[in-house]
């Protein structure tokens, strides 16, 4: 299955921090650190992005950054090292768009996660509501500034 193909979910939400602070979090591996899992990443188009989670199993995502404008939009590849209770979305099989939007003092976050197996849609949209919620916890400015 390609990222073409398979399931899309869609999530919406806005995070209380300027689009330049949401940006770090998703390109600085000490920032993206604080709210996904521990991460090794190179932000550049092709750039290797690799992010262990901190809970239940620990499965390891791999992925690839498509692309990146500034403050605007990340494109990212997406998929589970095989691993025992890793999700069953090969590395690279689907594909992940953020998009952050100035909306006052803070930003609408929209992301799609597009070609995930059926059976995962569930879990994954599930997956994507708790790590963006710490997202938004994390970059909110009382937590920022004091890292």
């Amino acid at each position: 299955m390609s990222a073409a193909e398979g399931t899309t979910i869609e999530q919406t939400m806005r995070i209380q921090a300027r689009p330049e602070t949401v940006w770090r979090f998703f390109t600085d591996p000490a920032r993206l650190s604080q709210w996904w899992g521990e991460a090794e990443l190179d932000a550049r188009p092709s750039g290797a992005l690799r992010v262990q989670m901190l809970e239940g199993p620990r499965p390891v995502m791999r992925g690839e950054f498509v692309e990146l404008v500034p403050y605007e939009r990340i494109v990212f590849s997406f998929g589970w090292e095989a691993a025992p209770g890793a999700p069953d979305i090969p590395p690279g099989s689907s594909r992940v768009e953020v998009t952050l939007t100035q909306d006052g003092d803070g930003t609408k976050l929209t992301l799609r996660h597009r070609g995930l197996p059926p059976a995962l849609e569930g879990e994954t949209g599930d997956g994507w509501a708790h790590l963006l919620r710490r997202l938004g916890e994390a970059a909110a400015p009382a937590n920022s500034e004091k890292r």
